[in-house]
């Protein structure tokens, strides 16, 4: 434990106790996603329409009759409502009179976005144009923010950039790569590159469908057949991520966009939970106290996988983070446990 007088955050151990059907980091990462059974969810689509004129699609958790506060939540890569973390989070937060709603990425919705632009791991211009919005239509109510894994990053990054931000009161970040080059390394390894395989499948699908709309040659020089030949995150982000948004390289949107960097800056309550054997990453990617704002904390657990944090017995499993995370909003949000929910309308 640190010194709370020392102006820098702290590193705590985890409570989280991994189970022996779930030891290993793989069987935590892939059950919550493919065996784990969804919890029902009933949400409303908004659109969104950005400066730009482009649009992001909003999820809309159940409506409490009187909300007490608001919990924002960000998605992971090529991730949507329909992501097991997203649908299980937001059904498991909306209680206690909170209003849980979910920004879609531009194309995450299932519908491709208008411009050539897309998203990425330090593309903070929507989220923070998002933000204000909420804050504009909820004015008197505290808000929390959740991000996973990409949507993580960005978040911490987000924050970083601005420390006077006044849209949030607290956030968390789950499973964020914090040094985004270490992550592209770690994930083009062994086992690892099966989720690496899976992402990018979708990530190429989702470009070549604009690509038959939307002009790129002035953007990026790739034929059809140049992406289908991409194998790797990092090949994605040298040949489209970097030139598409303004980036020397992909060496140089790493740089820039990893929020390992701006873990210093942050100044609202902050957590970020993170698991020693998450195979998107590695331990270098675990920043030191001293790197730490000394309004964030980082939970640390040995074992837990990307997104997991599975418990209890093999016939009878759950997920870690969702009691975690709602202690962790509860000592934010006012809790009024006898606010009705309505239908969406």
């Amino acid at each position: 434990m640190t010194n709370p007088a020392l102006s820098h955050g702290k590193i705590v151990k985890s409570e989280f106790r991994v189970p022996r059907w779930a030891k290993n980091r793989h069987v935590q990462t892939i059950w919550p996603r493919f065996i784990q059974k969804r919890l029902p969810l009933n949400y409303k689509m908004e659109r969104l329409t950005l400066p730009d004129d482009d649009f992001v699609d909003i999820a809309w958790g159940p409506k409490p009759v009187e909300p007490s506060g608001v919990v924002v939540l960000f998605h992971g890569l090529e991730g949507s409502i329909r992501s097991h973390y997203a649908n299980d989070m937001m059904a498991n937060l909306s209680v206690n009179g909170w209003q849980v709603v979910m920004m879609h990425y531009r194309g995450c919705s299932g519908v491709p976005n208008l411009t050539a632009r897309a998203y990425h791991s330090g593309e903070t211009e929507d989220p923070s144009f998002f933000l204000q919005w909420l804050s504009d239509k909820f004015p008197q109510l505290p808000k929390v923010a959740i991000g996973f894994s990409l949507g993580g990053n960005m978040l911490l990054k987000l924050l970083g950039e601005n420390p006077a931000q006044k849209w949030l009161q607290a956030a968390v970040a789950i499973s964020s790569p914090l040094k985004l080059a270490e992550c592209g390394r770690s994930i083009n390894q062994g086992f690892s590159r099966v989720y690496q395989k899976y992402l990018l499948a979708s990530m190429k699908h989702t470009l070549l469908k604009k690509m038959a709309f939307i002009d790129y040659r002035k953007l990026i020089q790739l034929t059809k057949e140049d992406v289908d030949g991409i194998t790797s995150f990092a090949q994605f982000d040298e040949k489209v991520t970097a030139p598409l948004h303004g980036f020397a390289d992909a060496q140089d949107y790493y740089e820039k966009c990893s929020a390992y960097h701006f873990l210093s800056a942050i100044h609202c309550k902050t957590l970020v939970l993170h698991s020693i054997d998450d195979p998107f990453m590695n331990h270098l990617v675990v920043p030191k106290e001293q790197e730490l704002a000394r309004s964030v904390t980082l939970e640390l657990s040995e074992r837990g996988g990307h997104v997991g944090f599975m418990q209890g017995s093999i016939l009878s499993p759950k997920v870690w983070l969702h009691d975690r995370v709602k202690r962790f909003v509860s000592d934010v949000l006012p809790v009024n446990l006898n606010t009705p929910y309505v239908e969406q309308p």
